[in-house]
């Protein structure tokens, strides 16, 4: 067993399970897969170096088509959906955090934040509009004979602007979360510090990490005795 990734045993609290994680894994993977495609398909720098436009395509297409399916499957663990019900719940604190990013204000207590801050919540939404979006017009671009050309060439202007700035934007996902070891960590592992949690969503009050029963050795003793 590999102790690097086991959390410390006091000052951890969950934060994902592991029906979360593995469903962030997936997605991720697959995402990953859709854009280097992509960057084969549309870049002639990649298209020369990897070749094969065919076989591009074709995993480009099935892995566009499998994004959702990690989430959908997340959908029968109830942590999961009490998360997506936190994902999508607004309110006068996030936009206290708001404007505090917008004037660069570090204070403490400047941006209150529950389990999620008001940035993790519009990059979910965004990044599942979006994701909703690029499905439904890659059907329409790979499946040609379901709209008309008008339809399928608003499509292909769609896909292709939305793909870029989904990749800008998974980019700057991708450094925040390099930035934040510890948010790294619960990701990975499910759990982070109680310190980080306190400072970075102090309006969360996740449960502690129960610590292991252990049996009184010293009082079994005195009752030997």
């Amino acid at each position: 067993m590999n102790r690097r990734h086991d959390p410390p045993q006091v000052g951890s609290v969950r934060r994902f399970s592991k029906a979360e994680r593995w469903a962030h894994r997936a997605t991720a993977v697959l995402m990953g897969v859709c854009v280097l495609t992509a960057a084969a398909l549309y870049l002639p720098l990649f298209a020369q170096l990897i070749g094969r436009r065919a076989l591009v395509v074709t995993v480009h297409e099935w892995s566009g088509i499998a994004l959702p399916i990690p989430v959908l499957a997340a959908l029968g663990s109830r942590a999961f959906r009490a998360d997506l019900g936190l994902l999508n719940r607004f309110g006068s604190h996030d936009r206290r955090w708001i404007v505090a990013v917008l004037r660069r204000d570090g204070r403490p207590g400047s941006r209150p934040a529950h389990k999620f801050n008001a940035g993790q919540k519009l990059y979910a939404a965004w990044a599942a509009g979006a994701t909703l979006i690029m499905l439904g017009t890659g059907l329409m671009m790979w499946w040609t004979q379901l709209v008309p050309l008008e339809w399928r060439t608003a499509a292909t202007f769609i896909h292709d602007w939305l793909a870029l700035t989904l990749g800008i934007v998974l980019a700057g996902h991708i450094g925040m979360a390099m930035a934040d070891p510890e948010a790294r960590r619960g990701m990975r592992t499910g759990w982070v510090g109680r310190a980080w949690a306190e400072r970075e969503h102090p309006l969360w009050q996740p449960a502690p990490r129960p610590r292991p029963d252990r049996p009184d050795r010293r009082a079994g003793r005195r009752e030997v005795r």
